[in-house]
């Protein structure tokens, strides 16, 4: 499990006031006159009658509800903390789910209702609800119950722990428990497992983390939402120059300075890897393209790797001296490839311009 999976940030409590809108002005009273009662909410679609043409005309002026067409697939995270709730989130995140982490239960059909009028933009709405939202705990239910009658498919997915293992991990980052309080790390599990009892029994999913590593987590929430498309890896090359130090996030790193540099050509030096005679100078210098062609055979094995191990991005840097010319086209040509393959493919060149 993560950091943050064992120590969620604190967060501070609201009390949600709700503000009638829309009732109808009340004009003076006559003295005598009896308060007028709070008026009815009629069952029925609201109407609005005009003129034209001497004609009446009704029109339906009810707010409009949640198109049904587009009603977004929703799943509800939540579990016992440490368990890993954060992990399970982003795993649905990488896989485009659209996160929201700490929504109090309350507003969860309001989300819902947003993502159905974003045109098709959130049509997977993933929500983490957990003990940090404490007075809002109370109106998950409600919640619940509201969206069922919209007609709104939703999972609940727990996060399960032994105590033992939940000790462990809280003790490894030395943060106390949401609900110790004043007392011991046990005393807050025993708080959190009465609170969340009701909830673990209406989980749809219930996934045991005591025994499992990160890596483990995310290929079983992959089982359960990924469907049959094989989880996407997305691929950042990096262009760079050793003189200006190594990219802090490359997951893997190669070096063109065994390639001859197109600085000491004149008619080149002014150009950078992205102008064709440089690059067809540097694909063309021996051991170039066997390089080019055994790195793209190496990547498609390591690619596979990452994706067993629940591994989304990888970020390649590619080197030379300056970062203008070598690593600019090698690159290009290693981006190409990859895209080929259908790895999703971005291309950055750090430092080209620094000189």
């Amino acid at each position: 499990m993560t950091e943050h999976d064992a120590h969620p940030a604190a967060e501070q409590e609201q009390t949600p006031t709700t503000v009638p809108t829309g009732a109808p002005q009340q004009g003076p009273r006559e003295p005598g006159e009896d308060s007028p009662a709070h008026p009815a909410v009629p069952d029925s679609p609201q109407q609005e009658v005009r003129q034209e043409d001497g004609a009446q005309v009704s029109t339906d002026v009810t707010p409009p509800g949640i198109p049904e067409a587009a009603i977004p697939e929703l799943v509800i995270i939540s579990g016992m903390s440490g368990a890993g709730r954060s992990t399970a989130a982003k795993c649905l995140e990488d896989l485009g789910w659209f996160v929201v982490d700490n929504l109090p239960p309350a507003l969860i059909p309001t989300m819902v209702e947003l993502g159905a009028r974003s045109q098709g933009n959130v049509a997977r709405i993933a929500v983490v609800v957990d003990v940090r939202g404490r007075r809002f705990f109370d109106n998950l239910r409600e919640s619940l119950a509201d969206l069922e009658t919209k007609g709104v498919t939703r999972r609940i997915v727990f996060l399960e722990s032994s105590d033992d293992a939940l000790v462990r991990r809280f003790e490894s980052v030395r943060r106390p428990h949401p609900l110790q309080g004043d007392g011991r790390i046990v005393d807050g599990i025993d708080a959190e497992r009465e609170l969340l009892r009701e909830l673990r029994g209406d989980a749809d999913l219930v996934i045991d983390t005591s025994s499992l590593n990160v890596h483990e987590l995310r290929a079983k929430m992959d089982a359960q939402f990924a469907g049959d498309e094989e989880p996407e890896l997305r691929a950042t090359v990096m262009s760079f120059g050793f003189k200006y130090g190594l990219p802090v996030d490359a997951d893997l790193v190669v070096d063109m300075r065994f390639l001859p540099n197109p600085h000491w050509v004149p008619e080149l030096r002014p150009y950078t890897g992205l102008n064709e005679e440089v690059s067809a100078y540097v694909l063309n210098q021996p051991g170039a393209k066997e390089f080019l062609d055994r790195y793209a055979e190496l990547l498609q094995l390591v690619a596979a790797g990452y994706r067993r191990e629940g591994k989304r991005y990888v970020t390649i840097a590619v080197g030379c001296t300056g970062g203008k010319h070598r690593s600019v086209a090698m690159s290009e040509k290693l981006a190409a490839r990859l895209a080929a393959e259908g790895v999703e493919t971005v291309v950055v060149h750090r430092d080209m311009g620094r000189e």
